[in-house]
């Protein structure tokens, strides 16, 4: 039984076609659906939506060439809703993902999308579930959501019935390849009986991908989201250069600088994400880790968390994060550069989403920069090179803060009891009540020992640079052969900060000028101890002072 749509119908597609935002296919939808996604804010359909609704509604074949955070669950899952019959208790639809995480958020959307259309059920079916429960929640499922290893073990167990089927949809195809579902998804495919639809969803087109298209689809329309759309515009993008071992503190650093409220971090392992996440909990962050390893109800608690506000940081896998929708993430890291440019672009857009601005920081060391740059050609954006924030940047960060809370305090709350306690401290002892202020801002800071949180950086006074910069001396010139780029590539090579950031750089015949940040000026001259440029051994000191 197929309820794809009829040639007059047909017809009002090709029309609304043309028209734009939710209303060109409201006339196509029942209105019970309507009603649904209207309240789920539907105003305007994203790009992927816009082209696959109509080709699903018809009952054509799709490959839809889309990323995470596009709105591809809609894409398909509206189409998928409007095609059940309610008063069939039977399955009709398959819908599969890679992770379980993905497969109940896209359960949870098709329940929304189908509240108001009694009679239809939808089930998540994944792996570390009590599989005697799932068997039992089968019963007048009409639509499955479910990871391909799970949904061939039902199969097998015949405990789902597929002569019904009339719509398949591969959610994350390049993904589940990855994972080595193929021939799972290919035996899935292949098992359908009669006529049916089938849609595949993919960020990539991988040989493999091509070759399923190819031998379970019908004339199937390619739907295309191009990767400049992919690029979030509100994300703020930054990248550090650092050496691997000093990847840790950078971390600790920026997030005590920024001081993010909800942040996600990614690894490209999971000995990583265990390592960091375990810092971070040393470090006072409330920080959890979350990879393949860990047990499915662990995987839910961990999420519950990050969801809830309980743990403000999240490290992960890009296997295991995939699926993970969360609005409010200030923050994501790229610990590790991924290996595809696709996945710089599928991590950042966990941020900067509903209007918000996010930011995205990214660790770059040695010739990863090389990476970077085709990152940057990917997504055609300025992913700016940033120097790490100084001790002294984080403690006046924390400094501003601690004053935003006071003036607020200071406003709503009643303090006559607290004055007089202090009044009478002071008369005690030979202390200004400036100096008890200072003394608590010193122990929140946790710096009462009186030592300024940057006095391990020296002070280079005034060197003759442009503010916030320190002008270095290095004792060798045009008449050893030396070149600018001789002394920017010793000096970024070294030190490991981004060539971006130092300045001017002033040749003389036997010596020269360079200027670097003055937050990194201490870490430059220590990484340029005993080097040598050309084979000649060099002496690097602040410039005199003027």
């Amino acid at each position: 039984m197929s309820y794809f749509l009829e040639n007059e119908e047909v017809e009002k597609v090709e029309e609304v076609k043309e028209q734009d935002g939710i209303a060109s296919i409201e006339p196509l939808l029942d209105n019970r659906i309507v009603r649904a996604i209207r309240e789920m804010g539907f105003e305007k359909l994203s790009p992927i939506q816009e082209q696959a609704i109509p080709y699903l509604l018809q009952g054509e074949d799709i490959i839809g060439q889309a990323q995470t955070g596009t709105g591809k669950t809609a894409a398909f899952g509206i189409p998928a809703i409007q095609h059940i019959n309610p008063d069939v208790k039977k399955l009709q639809t398959i819908i599969l993902c890679p992770t379980r995480e993905l497969a109940i958020q896209a359960a949870e959307e098709l329940r929304k999308i189908a509240k108001y259309m009694h009679g239809i059920k939808v089930l998540p079916v994944y792996g570390g579930q009590d599989i005697s429960r799932q068997i039992a929640g089968l019963r007048g499922v009409q639509i499955i959501v479910g990871t391909p290893g799970r949904v061939m073990d039902h199969m097998r167990r015949h405990t789902i019935k597929l002569d019904l089927v009339n719509m398949v949809v591969l959610d994350e195809a390049d993904e589940m390849l990855n994972m080595g579902f193929r021939e799972d998804m290919e035996l899935i495919l292949g098992q359908i009986p009669g006529e049916h639809q089938t849609a595949l969803f993919s960020a990539t087109m991988p040989k493999p991908i091509l070759e399923i298209t190819d031998r379970f689809q019908n004339d199937a329309k390619l739907v295309k989201v191009a990767a400049q759309e992919l690029t979030i515009p509100l994300v703020s993008q930054k990248f550090y250069r650092v050496k691997n071992q000093d990847k840790d503190a950078a971390c600790v650093r920026l997030l005590e600088y920024y001081q993010p409220k909800l942040t996600l971090i990614f690894c490209n392992t999971k000995k990583k994400v265990d390592e960091l996440s375990d810092l971070l909990k040393e470090q006072g962050f409330q920080a959890e880790g979350l990879h393949g390893d860990l047990s499915q109800a662990q995987r839910d608690a961990v999420m519950k968390r990050f969801r809830n506000g309980g743990t403000s940081i999240l490290i992960a896998t890009d296997v295991a994060a995939r699926g993970i929708d969360v609005d409010d993430v200030d923050a994501v890291f790229n610990y590790d550069l991924p290996q595809d440019e696709e996945y710089y672009v599928h991590r950042i857009g966990r941020t900067g989403r509903a209007g918000r601005t996010g930011m995205a920081f990214s660790f770059v060391v040695g010739r990863e920069v090389y990476k970077l740059k085709d990152i940057r050609r990917y997504c055609k954006a300025k992913i700016k090179a940033q120097p790490i924030p100084s001790l002294n940047d984080v403690t006046e960060t924390r400094v501003e803060k601690i004053f935003d809370r006071i003036d607020h305090y200071i406003e709503d709350q009643n303090l006559n009891k607290y004055i007089d306690m202090v009044e009478e401290f002071v008369n005690e002892k030979d202390y200004t009540a400036m100096d008890v202020a200072a003394a608590f801002l010193a122990e929140i800071l946790g710096t009462a020992d009186g030592k300024d949180a940057g006095s391990n950086k020296e002070d280079f006074g005034d060197t003759g640079a442009e503010e916030g910069m320190v002008r270095l001396f290095i004792n060798i010139g045009k008449k050893q052969g030396i070149r600018p780029g001789d002394i920017l590539g010793a000096i970024a090579g070294e030190s490991g900060i981004s060539g971006n950031l130092v300045g001017t750089i002033d040749l003389y015949d036997k010596y020269t000028f360079v200027e670097v940040p003055r937050e990194v000026a201490s870490d430059v001259l220590e990484a340029m101890k005993n080097v040598k440029i050309k084979g000649k051994s060099i002496n690097v000191e602040p410039a005199n002072r003027k």
